[in-house]
């Protein structure tokens, strides 16, 4: 069940819906830096600066979030995801740079006269207060009048499949009903852009990945801008449109999840996003021919009998499996390569027990996959 919908000015008249040509978010030049009070300290501790230095969090950060699309912000702890996540919201103050929603600088404007909301990990809800009162807490604010309110209240709450839980308290609720009583309450509003501090960080995984098909189905049926905060890549792999990968204050990649994965621009993205491999020095001569960095992710490799003949549009090197962990669906084998170093090759089980696959250990074989999944990366 879609929220009520409203009638719609036409495009260039006051109230109108936000351009195609312009986007939801703008970054131009964005940099933060903290001082050494608390909050600076705090900051400091994440990114491993020494105290007493001003901390760069966001070191020059430039982007461009398209309306209407789930974009993902995904990287380490103190990579300056969540800090430009919270300038976006208004938390916090840019040091330079400016902050455009559909077109307007606002900058310099507090949180709330900014079109979004926000959607945190430990969902801030009010224990006191009914699911239906907290959901239609934020009309209540805007003043608006009851009947409204109810059928709004109602419209949010189906949306996120709680139909008739209004009248329970929060505490009576799983954290999954919780985190989508913090949706709903954030969805009635009807922003333009809604942000997601890891707002599933605190559910379990089976009930998490449910979760991320969930968001999904529910950003495409309203149509709304969501910009969701991750250090988990699986979730930002399978919920995004596209992604950013943050790195020590700067982004290293943009793209959509498929680019990113398949062609990492660099070594952080080839080693933070999925497991990957990469072959240099010596190995990358003796497989790859040629120097450089090269990536070669886990699942393109085939393990096969060490005198098998590789194709000519394939690469190959003989090593021996080390180690191998079975993991139910598929087998990760860590070969050490005879040209020197480790690659990881996991494989499907079709046809393989756990016994056949742990009983490779120490077994000498031949490493092929296509020459096409070598993929040069940049050192930084």
């Amino acid at each position: 069940m879609a929220l009520a919908a409203t009638a719609q000015p036409a495009d260039g008249a006051p109230g109108a819906g936000p351009r195609a040509d312009v986007a939801a978010v703008s970054l131009q030049g964005i940099v933060k830096h903290f001082g050494n009070d608390e909050q600076g300290k705090r900051v400091a501790k994440a990114v491993e600066s020494r105290a007493g230095e001003a901390i760069i969090a966001v070191a020059g950060i430039d982007l461009e979030i398209r309306d209407g699309e789930f974009f993902s912000m995904l990287g380490p702890s103190g990579s300056g995801k969540t800090t430009t996540l919270r300038m976006i919201a208004g938390f916090e103050r840019p040091t330079a740079g400016r902050i455009l929603l559909h077109g307007e600088d606002v900058t310099d404007r507090p949180p709330f006269e900014r079109d979004v909301n926000t959607v945190f990990q430990d969902y801030a809800l009010f224990p006191h207060m009914t699911v239906g009162e907290n959901v239609a807490y934020g009309l209540m604010v805007r003043k608006v009048p009851q009947p409204g309110r109810d059928r709004q209240v109602a419209d949010a709450l189906a949306m996120v499949r709680l139909e008739g839980f209004e009248r329970r308290k929060p505490g009576q609720l799983s954290g999954g009903q919780r985190q989508r009583v913090a949706l709903a309450r954030a969805l009635v509003n009807r922003p333009k852009v809604l942000l997601l501090d890891e707002p599933l960080g605190a559910l379990d995984l089976k009930l998490r990945e449910e979760m991320q098909i969930e968001l999904k189905a529910i950003q495409q049926e309203v149509g709304i801008t969501f910009i969701y905060v991750t250090h988990d890549q699986q979730e930002a792999l399978t919920m995004s449109d596209r992604l950013a990968v943050f790195n020590r204050g700067r982004i290293e990649q943009i793209g959509t999840p498929a680019d990113v994965y398949e062609r990492p621009a660099t070594q952080f993205v080839a080693g933070f996003v999925g497991t990957s491999n990469l072959l240099t020095g010596e190995a990358a001569r003796t497989v790859v021919g040629a120097d450089g960095t090269y990536t070669v992710r886990p699942e393109k490799i085939l393990l096969t009998e060490p005198d098998s003949v590789p194709g000519e549009d394939e690469a190959s090197a003989l090593g021996t499996i080390r180690d191998v962990v079975y993991l139910g669906p598929d087998t990760r084998y860590i070969v050490s390569l005879q040209a020197g170093g480790e690659l990881v090759v996991t494989q499907q089980n079709l046809a393989t027990s756990s016994m056949e696959a742990l009983s490779a250990k120490g077994r000498t074989v031949r490493l092929t996959w296509k020459r096409q999944h070598n993929l040069p990366v940049a050192d930084a």
